[in-house]
């Protein structure tokens, strides 16, 4: 153990995830999580599969180390057997695809770039794929025992594992294999729809509840559930070679629906196969929870996977499977990978769990001084801001002042947010009441999808009175029914559901924000949505911020202090960088938005 490691009373690990999707990378000193963040953060390109060596240096400057201080690495899967099995496969053609196919068949890349990009000559501990996954659940769950799920779509050879922690110990029993994976079903339907593997699944499930589930007992022939929770597919109907389109004329045949040509018009057929899709899913993950409860007996569940964030098929879980308690890793994707592949080599070294107890925050990233922030727009002529360093109350009167007015907010402050959620770092704000503003949020300021929901943000004591919730949800991580006496169409979806954020005083000044326009106007909640346009990563400097601004119609940018009203632009730069925006949304059909 290195003098750094001895002198924080446990070793420094640095977690790493790379080379399929959305690499990341996660520091534990001495057992605890103290900075993670994404790659694509940094480099812009949405998904970003490259070695994370950004987000290493980043994590490693927030902690104050360099990498000589590191003791262990961890990667977050086994690159042999993931050979082993792409060998078997005829090396699909997964997203990684930018990178010639005899680079991707290199078992040797993630140890030749952790020492060739990061100079990490040491000792790296390698975490089998789901093994990474159950224990960024299990480690960070807080349960002193539980059972243990997860589900993707595949990692070196698995693609659903049981488990069971206990205290520092945990082990997974039994699993599903490739090509028989209910993550890939989904996506396989996810790109039958039209919309991008491993990106367009949320649009799936956000277009589901405008369909009915009429194609189910189809989609039913195509997996098949044993009495242990393990599943088959029927393979006859599958071309995982073609990530493209996996689902071939057989398919084709067996629900007499063409595959949606992208960016073309969304009908209701397209509805009814979503719907179709999110049901059987559910089931699906319902037989599957049942089996971990009857093996281990445990009133506990621990969840990760990128199938984990379906949020519906968690409020299911949650409300009608058998454990008394769920908790789900926030990011619970590929990226979070990162923090179970470091607790598994903590426990490694130490033969203790993590000390980290529950996660109780996302909030992993870097944070951006207000004086930096200040120099930033210094820099910058004709930026005219409003100054409340030293005067918070003045600040959030200021912002509850715009948002009353119907104004949408670009919200930066603090530390950004580890995960797929914005959840109060760097977030889209607005007013939850308004009639308009969610078709205006998703064509003008996130130029995406007009069928696709926004999430609230509520008090935590007084979510109660507005959801059907009786639990804190600090991640958006399930939906649940609105039942609120004030009309929130901004938030609630067709189904009447919203997957809902609780904020409580430890969110800091968010907490503050929706405190002051509670008080303001007796809403004690706001929309919540990423801040980002469509096809880009979620900002992460106030440079990137302020394009954002710039290239959307957003109303009122908050850096940390600052406020940058859009009238006091100039007119010189609104004009160019309205140029520079993405394309617009996907049409929707009108019978569809009679619905909306």
């Amino acid at each position: 153990m290195s003098a750094a490691g001895t002198h924080r009373d446990g070793p420094v690990v640095l977690g790493v995830s790379a080379h399929f999707h959305d690499s990341a990378a996660a520091l534990l000193v001495g057992g605890r999580l103290v900075a993670a963040s994404h790659e694509e953060r940094y480099t812009r390109r949405k998904q970003d599969p490259a070695l994370p060596r950004h987000a290493v240096l980043d994590c490693l400057r927030q902690a104050g180390l360099r990498i000589t201080d590191v003791d262990c690495v961890a990667y977050y899967e086994d690159p042999v057997k993931k050979l082993h099995r792409q060998l078997w496969a005829g090396l699909p053609d997964f997203p990684d695809s930018s990178a010639p196919a005899l680079f991707r068949l290199d078992a040797d890349r993630p140890r030749r770039e952790l020492r060739d990009l990061l100079g990490w000559e040491g000792r790296i501990e390698v975490v089998d794929h789901h093994l990474s996954h159950a224990a960024s659940a299990y480690y960070y769950s807080g349960f002193d025992d539980s059972a243990v799920l997860t589900v993707d779509a595949v990692g070196e050879w698995a693609t659903t594992t049981w488990g069971a922690g206990r205290g520092a110990s945990l082990e997974l029993y039994d699993q599903v294999e490739f090509p028989h994976s209910l993550g890939l079903l989904y996506s396989a339907v996810t790109g039958y729809l039209g919309f991008e593997v491993n990106e367009g699944e949320y649009k799936v499930m956000g277009l589901a509840p405008y369909g009915k589930p009429r194609f189910a007992d189809r989609l039913r022939q195509l997996v098949t559930v044993a009495d242990n929770g393990t599943f088959t597919l029927a393979l006859e109907y599958f071309d995982f070679q073609n990530p493209a389109g996996m689902l071939g004329e057989r398919f084709r045949d067996l629900i007499g629906v063409p595959p949606r040509v992208p960016e073309s018009t969304i009908d209701e057929v397209h509805c009814d196969l979503a719907r179709s899709i999110q049901l059987v899913t559910e089931e699906v993950m319902l037989r599957m929870v049942d089996r971990a409860h009857r093996d281990t007996g445990s009133s506990n569940l621990c969840m990760a996977g990128g199938v984990a964030l379906n949020v519906v098929a968690v409020r299911r879980v949650v409300e009608e499977g058998p454990f008394a308690q769920v908790f789900v890793q926030p990011a619970a994707g590929d990226a979070g990978g990162s923090l179970g592949c470091a607790a598994v080599a903590h426990q490694r070294l130490t033969g203790e769990r993590p000390a980290q107890g529950r996660q109780r925050s996302a909030l992993l990233g870097s944070v951006t001084p207000p004086n930096e922030i200040a120099k930033v727009l210094g820099a910058r002529p004709g930026t005219a801001f409003l100054d409340f360093r030293d005067d918070e109350p003045g600040l959030l009167a200021a912002v509850t002042d715009r948002l009353q007015t119907g104004k949408v907010i670009g919200w930066y402050h603090g530390r950004e947010e580890f995960g797929p959620r914005a959840l109060g770092s760097r977030s889209i704000l607005a007013d939850p009441r308004g009639e308009g503003t969610r078709d205006r949020i998703n064509a003008s300021v996130k130029m995406r999808e007009g069928f696709r929901p926004f999430a609230p943000a509520v008090l935590a004591e007084r979510a109660s009175e507005h959801f059907k919730l009786d639990h804190a949800s600090p991640f958006m991580l399930e939906t649940c029914e609105v039942i609120s006496p004030l009309a929130l169409p901004a938030i609630t979806h067709v189904d009447r559901s919203a997957r809902v954020q609780t904020v409580d005083e430890r969110n800091g000044r968010f907490y503050r924000l929706i405190s002051t326009f509670a008080d303001r106007t007796g809403c004690p909640l706001l929309l919540n949505t990423s801040f980002n346009l469509r096809g880009e990563p979620i900002v992460h400097t106030p440079v990137d911020a302020l394009l954002c601004f710039l290239r959307s119609d957003i109303d009122c940018l908050v850096l940390d202090d600052f406020v940058i009203d859009r009238e006091a632009l100039p007119e010189a730069w609104v004009s160019w960088f309205k140029g520079t925006r993405p394309p617009r949304q996907d049409k929707v059909s009108d019978s569809v938005y009679t619905l909306l």
